[in-house]
């Protein structure tokens, strides 16, 4: 179980950063909008959670009865932390065009 908690406390950062090198999200924003788009990111983040949940204890499942090796474990994290990403970061550039 404290895997799948590091797993979980780490995809959201890890996620980011991968995606935007060491440029947070918001920094490409005018600094007039920064403030808005730190707002979202947040509830953007924070509505994550739960999927971001469900794919580690799914993930942790099938490790446990052996359907799936530590480097097929490994390979599926990578892959879910840069597909995570990429949708937080396309809601991100959609709600800020709302605005």
């Amino acid at each position: 179980m404290g895997r799948t908690v590091f797993f979980l406390m780490t995809l959201p950062v890890l996620g980011a950063s991968g995606l935007a090198s060491a440029e947070q999200p918001c920094d490409r924003y005018p600094t007039n909008k920064q403030v808005r788009c730190e707002r979202l990111w947040k509830e953007i983040n924070a509505e994550s959670v739960a999927e971001m949940a469900q794919f580690g204890m799914d993930q942790l499942k099938r490790r446990e009865e052996g359907k799936i090796t530590q480097e097929q474990h490994l390979q599926e994290n990578t892959a879910f932390i840069k597909q995570s990403a990429e949708k937080r970061l396309r809601l991100l550039s959609e709600r800020m065009d709302k605005e």
